[in-house]
């Protein structure tokens, strides 16, 4: 009875601890909070009618005066644009979502060169809010603070060569320069899109630090990727069962060079351009990307946030989800017939399970490690010919063209066009640009960097990634929290990766172009996310420090 009574009043004595560090809500403040819901749903529902009405009345001018093909994009472009700048958060997570699907829907609407830079309807209008909050609320867009230095004689760089080259470029004459050609293009154009591959979603790591207030948004954003990419891999074996069904031709009735050709004719109902002449073995599957190469590197990159959420989700049910897709990269890795694909997604799989430590967490590894044998032993079973296929188009082409030789002689051959020491102009090897002017294909990163901007620009762009690189390390190397530590770790393998990687230019196209600076912004928060779970669990160790909270 004793021991009872002194429970009871132990129990008594924690309730009304927790009842004074929660106190209830006044009736006043009840009131004040239902009035603030109110008045946001009533502002939501106007901005949403003011919105709608601006943009069909634009859409019906574009519809006279052009074609419904142009009228869908410039309403759905107004009503994206308003929305995301009113409600940032939203237009950000909308992005995020966009873009895995940017090249089934710009097929979907329309092949214009414009649809292609879709994605930054969601993007620009969001950044824009938030850079003026920050301004607000003197607040830097640009974080960590250690960046800022590198970025700034980077932007310097560019700026000149965008002055002096492409500037030179636009006023001289055709017959003079490097182009010479009837049509040089509009070389400032060129430079300023350039620039924006370049370095046009740095800002996405203040964005992405500032909007993830907590844990549970950060959950939140690594289910929601982990969401996408089960998708995207469950479309794209859909797409390799269409095409080996024969519902889908592909290329395989195509003649000469057309069997080995990606194109936009054989397309399969998601993604664009692709390959499937199986009689040749040749088969180059987009997945829901405009081009397979993209598809490729969305597997690759999916692999290391996949990695962190199936290892370290607190809940069993998304754990087991995190299987499911990182089964559909390696499926999808397979009879995509992406070779780079084939090799580094087991490879960074097990980088993943030594630098993070899981190899030696037997109580989560072993569960998983058979888990996802079990599903790839049935793929591979099933289809033991699309695998073998695979296996010996890799090795034919490792021994035809090993990578190392490709990439010396890349480098050589930029180091003989560059004209100047800031490089031949931005945009000049950028994929994307070509609209704007003739540009040159270089199929890897650093020589392409050397031929726009010169050697001075390539270093300043060294030292920018390395800076990230060190700082990412530094950030997972102080997070305490073992669950987080986990994101940590497989999110800076992934930056480092990506900031020497030389092979392909996947910092200038999507998904990695936006990934690597989005999971950068994830990383640097986690230390704080992890301080703020902690004071969470002991109010009473609650640090006084002033953090740096976006209030928008």
């Amino acid at each position: 009875m004793a021991v009872t009574k002194s429970k009871s009043k132990r129990s008594q004595k924690s309730t009304k601890k927790s009842q004074v560090d929660t106190p209830s809500l006044s009736i006043k403040e009840q009131l004040a909070q239902k009035r603030k819901a109110a008045q946001a749903r009533k502002e939501l529902i106007s901005t949403i009618t003011t919105v709608t009405f601006v943009s069909l009345f634009a859409g019906l001018v574009a519809f006279l005066v052009s074609d419904i093909k142009t009228a869908v994009p410039v309403v759905l472009g107004i009503i994206i644009m308003t929305l995301c700048y009113k409600y940032p958060l939203m237009g950000m997570v909308a992005f995020l979502i966009y873009v895995p699907f940017g090249g089934t829907i710009t097929y979907y609407i329309g092949n214009s060169p414009i649809l292609q830079l879709a994605k930054d309807t969601f993007y620009f209008p969001a950044l824009i809010a938030i850079w003026q909050a920050c301004r607000r609320q003197n607040l830097p867009l640009i974080v960590p603070q250690a960046i800022r230095t590198p970025l700034f004689i980077l932007l310097g760089v560019c700026l000149l060569t965008l002055l002096f080259v492409n500037g030179a470029q636009q006023f001289s004459p055709p017959d003079s320069g490097p182009f010479r050609q009837a049509n040089n293009g509009i070389p400032l154009g060129m430079g300023i899109l350039g620039l924006k591959v370049l370095i046009g979603y740095l800002p996405l790591i203040g964005c992405v630090y500032y909007l993830m207030k907590d844990k549970k948004d950060f959950l939140f954003i690594s289910r929601l990727q982990v969401v996408l990419i089960l998708i995207c891999c469950g479309l794209g074996i859909f797409q390799f069962l269409l095409l080996r069904a024969g519902i889908c031709e592909g290329t395989r009735y195509a003649t000469g060079d057309a069997l080995f050709k990606a194109t936009l004719e054989a397309r399969c109902y998601v993604g664009g351009s692709l390959v499937y002449s199986p009689d040749q073995g040749m088969i180059r599957l987009p997945g829901t990307f405009v081009a397979p190469w993209q598809w490729a590197w969305f597997l690759i990159s999916s692999t290391f946030l996949a990695f962190a959420t199936g290892f370290s989700d607190p809940s069993v049910i998304w754990r087991l989800i995190s299987l499911g897709s990182m089964a559909g990269i390696f499926i999808n890795a397979v009879i995509s017939g992406q070779r780079i694909a084939l090799v580094l997604v087991p490879v960074c799989f097990v980088i993943l399970l030594f630098l993070t430590g899981q190899i030696g967490n037997l109580k989560r590894f072993i569960p998983i490690g058979a888990g996802l044998a079990f599903l790839l032993a049935i793929a591979v079973f099933s289809n033991p010919t699309v695998v073998q296929e695979r296996l010996d188009s890799l090795t034919s082409r490792w021994a035809a063209s090993p990578p190392q030789e490709f990439i010396v002689q890349q480098f050589e051959d930029s180091l003989r066009s560059s004209n100047s020491i800031l490089g031949n102009g931005l945009g000049r090897a950028t994929n994307s640009a070509r609209t704007l002017g003739p540009t040159r294909l270089i199929e890897t990163y650093y020589p392409k960097l050397l031929y726009e901007v010169g050697i001075v620009g390539t270093l300043a762009f060294l030292a920018l990634v390395s800076t990230i690189t060190f700082v990412a390390f530094k950030t997972y190397r102080s997070i305490k929290d073992k669950s987080l530590r986990t994101y940590g770790a497989a999110l800076w393998v992934f930056i480092l990766f990506i900031s020497y990687n030389t092979y392909y230019y996947p910092l200038d196209v999507d998904p990695v172009a936006v990934y690597y600076w989005f999971f950068a912004g994830m990383l640097f928060k986690l230390p704080e996310i992890g301080k703020q779970e902690k004071e969470d669990a002991n109010p009473q160790q609650k640090n006084k420090k002033k953090r740096l909270q976006l209030k928008l």
